[in-house]
Parts: C-alpha cells; structure tokens; sequence
C-alpha cells in the first residue's frame, strides 16, 4: 500500500516548516507532497499531485484557505480519486479554538500544539482507512457533504453574532455618486476580480465589499450561495437546468439572458422534493 499523502499550504515558512516537522513525528508513513503559500498554489498544486489530506491555513495572501478549499471542492477530479480530507489551520485563538471544537471541526493551531495534531492525525487516520462511497447516485452527495459542513462551521468561526439583514446596498458610480439599492431588488450578487457585481432586473452597479462579507449580512432565508463566487435571490430562480455535462444552470425571472452556473457544492438546494 501506497503511503498517505499531504498538501501544506500555509503562507509563513517558519509556521509550514514547522508543521511538516511535528507531522513526521506524529505521522512517520505521511509524505507531503507540496508545502505552497496561498490559496491559489494550494488549488494548483493539489490538481497535480491529487493528495489525500489538505491543511489549508483559513487566513492566506490572495486566495484564502476557505476560498481554496470551495474551488477545490467544484474542481475535484471525483471520477478519478475521492475527496480528500480536510483541516484547517488558524493562529491560536481560544474562542477560535473553542469553536471550532464545538462544530467538531478538525483544526491544526499555529503554532504547532503537538497533542493537538496527534488527536487530528489519528482521525484523519481513521477517516483514510474507511471504506470509500460507493458509486452511485448518492456517491457526490456523500463527500461533499463533510466538505459543505467544513465550510459553513469554519466561515462562522469568529462570527461576533447576527446583525439585522442589509435593506440597502450602497453602491458607487464612476461619476462618484452614490446609489442606494434596495436588497428587495436584487437578483443576484456576482464576485467579479476586485468588485462584486449587483444585478437587479434593469440595472448592474459594482460594490467594492468582498462576497464573503457580504453574505453573513443577507438574510439566508431569501439569498442562497450557488457557487463561491454567486449569491441569488431564491425567490427569483424561475428553472434549474441541467446540460450534457450533468452540471446545474440557473434562470432568473428578470434576467432571462443570464445563465448562472451552481457549483457541486450546491446541487443540494436543488433536489426535487
């Protein structure tokens, strides 16, 4: 049998160094196949070397571990090697790390806490030596949904409450006017490179806050994740499509024109009931 492998990405070298040092004492058979410092490596270096465990540091240069890790998920050549499974490094934080226990949701500390990464070695242990899904039609389901339930815990991590939900988005011009956009209007928010794209039914304005700030402040109930980088309002999808690929598109009363792609991590929401 073939020795586990690893992926390292985490953007101080002295904390990756470390890290690989206390995962050969705890896990001597574990070969780490590439140590990268932001997000966007650890997606490129993980599509080649297709390893079976990832620690992904949360906050990264660029592309974060979080963002990392969706793109992975949508990206994973599943029809080659299953999932591999994930952990989380964060710096040390005692409310972090009391949250993330409470979602059990496996985590590394930075810097290295030895017992620590021995508790998270013997589950990934474990998790590797589990039968694999079975294919089938609910194969997918089956390991994305640990990955589904890694990304929401590890996004709510350091959430100091809920506030009330946006009514208005304020949204700049190029003449420098401000515009206030009612949240009733809009369709869809799209992350486009620096901005984020807000669509209503006539209309598109450019706001400069990040999508994954944006989202805590929608209401959950109404606005509905699709893929890292789309958030539509439910209320507004008219069809869900599916092409010769299996993959899901959307259409938007308002916007017959657009066809907004939902990612793997998503299809769920769109069961027939």
């Amino acid at each position: 049998m073939q020795n586990p492998t690893a992926l390292i990405a985490e953007d101080e070298p002295l904390l990756a160094r470390a890290l690989a040092a206390e995962l050969a004492q705890a896990w001597p058979a574990l070969q780490v196949v590439a140590t990268v410092g932001d997000g966007h490596s650890a997606v490129e270096a993980a599509l080649r070397a297709l390893p079976q465990v990832l620690f992904l540091d949360i906050r990264m240069p660029g592309q974060d571990g979080l963002a990392a890790a969706a793109e992975l998920a949508e990206l994973w050549p599943l029809d080659t090697v299953p999932m591999p499974q994930l952990v989380f490094v964060t710096a040390y934080d005692e409310y972090a790390a009391r949250a993330f226990d409470a979602q059990a949701l496996d985590y590394v500390l930075k810097p290295v806490q030895p017992e620590r990464l021995r508790r998270t070695v013997a589950r990934l242990q474990q998790a590797l030596a589990a039968p694999q899904p079975q294919p089938g039609p609910d194969a997918l389901e089956q390991q994305l949904a640990p990955w589904r339930q890694l990304l929401a815990a590890a996004h709510g991590v350091g959430s100091t409450g809920a506030a009330p939900p946006l009514r208005v988005i304020a949204a700049g011009d190029a003449a420098g006017n401000v515009r206030m956009v009612p949240v009733d209007e809009v369709l869809y928010f799209e992350a486009a490179d620096k901005y984020v794209r807000v669509l209503t039914a006539t209309e598109e304005h450019l706001i400069r806050t990040p999508l994954k700030q944006l989202l805590p402040q929608l209401d959950a109930q109404r606005f509905w994740q699709v893929h890292r980088a789309l958030v539509v309002r439910a209320d507004a999808i008219e069809q869900v499509q599916r092409d010769e690929a299996g993959r899901l598109h959307l259409r938007l009363r308002g916007r017959p024109g657009d066809r907004l792609a939902v990612s793997r991590l998503y299809t769920h929401l769109f069961k027939a009931m």
